[in-house]
């Protein structure tokens, strides 16, 4: 499956590729783009939670349906998706972050660590997503298991870091991460949509094109309605 745009996981069937949902136009275009760009990035590996290179998945994952850190995208359609999700900590400038203020928006949720050369790559795109979007709606969120304040801090300046990252050394956002979909690398980013739900998921380094289109897709789908 190495370099697919759509998976079967147990979050449900995703959507198949090139359908257009009713009522939300013409979507050849973007869904070919993000075809494309993906296959682009074959080859990018994640790094696992030690910081080895992990391009292949055990068997037992394979089963599960993510057999791939390579940069594989995986969408699922608004009757498949699990969630809202709810992602909580503190982060590296001690200040309490929580996803479920953010309903209404988009979320980007992003694990990373500093020693992670396919984060250190796609840090750039992220901290770009973060700035073009910060009008529209859309919250990035980064998890750090592995580095200390001091090490994440030094990252986050480096690459200005505009967004804020929960210090997960006890592993909890990531658990609640895994409760709903599974994240078998880092870096791995999911996107969630405006109820908190989650859209769609990257094994490994993400493509910048890829990844500007699927929160534009996040975007373009309508609000929730008020809750009686």
């Amino acid at each position: 499956m190495n370099g697919a745009t759509e998976v079967v996981t147990d979050l449900g069937a995703p959507r198949p590729a090139g359908r257009r949902r009713p009522g939300s136009g013409p979507r050849w275009g973007r869904s070919t783009a993000v075809a494309a760009a993906v296959l682009t990035i074959g080859l990018l590996a994640g790094c696992s939670a030690g910081g080895t290179p992990s391009g292949t998945a055990t068997s037992a994952a394979a089963q599960d349906g993510y057999t791939s850190t390579d940069g594989t995208t995986t969408t699922w359609a608004v009757g498949h998706r699990t969630g809202p999700l709810q992602v909580t900590g503190t982060d590296f400038d001690g200040a309490a972050q929580d996803t479920a203020t953010w309903l209404g928006d988009v979320v980007v949720v992003n694990t990373w660590y500093a020693g992670c050369p396919p984060c250190r790559a796609e840090a750039a795109d992220l901290v770009a997503i973060a700035q073009d979007f910060a009008d529209s709606g859309v919250h990035v969120l980064g998890i750090n298991s592995v580095d200390d304040t001091g090490t994440a801090q030094a990252f986050q300046r480096a690459f200005e870091v505009p967004y804020p990252s929960i210090q997960d050394t006890g592993s909890t956002a990531v658990a609640a991460l895994q409760g709903v979909v599974p994240v078998n690398a880092t870096p791995t980013t999911v996107v969630l949509d405006r109820e908190g739900r989650v859209y769609a998921r990257i094994l490994g380094a993400a493509d910048a094109g890829t990844l500007r289109a699927l929160v534009e897709d996040a975007l373009a789908e309508p609000a929730p309605g008020p809750t009686s």
